[in-house]
């Protein structure tokens, strides 16, 4: 007797199998998808206030005028990195975050 290929086919060649399958990875994207929604889809950067805003461009004149000394040899590379932390807390200072040492 003659056995029809249905019955020798696995369950998992079956349609309602591979349709399981299908769901399955899905739900496994979408919950990827969900778990890393801030990697996709990063946050909007907080805008930055009058008082950061005016620390950043006090740090850029100091940092271009720092390295121009350094570019000019009349400071030390050393020299340079104190002479930049010092600027930040200047620049700190005179925004009004900060007190100057």
């Amino acid at each position: 007797m003659a056995k029809n290929s249905s019955d020798t086919a696995s369950h998992l060649d079956r349609p309602l199998a591979r349709a399981a399958a299908l769901g399955v990875v899905a739900l496994v994207a979408l919950f990827l998808g969900y778990f890393h929604r801030e990697d996709l889809f990063p946050p909007e950067a907080p805008a930055l206030s009058a008082e950061d805003q005016a620390i950043a461009a006090c740090l850029a004149q100091r940092g271009t005028d720092i390295d121009q000394m350094a570019s000019d040899g009349v400071i030390d590379e050393n020299q340079a990195k104190v002479f930049k932390t010092r600027a930040e807390a200047l620049c700190r200072a005179q925004a009004g975050g900060g007190q100057a040492n």
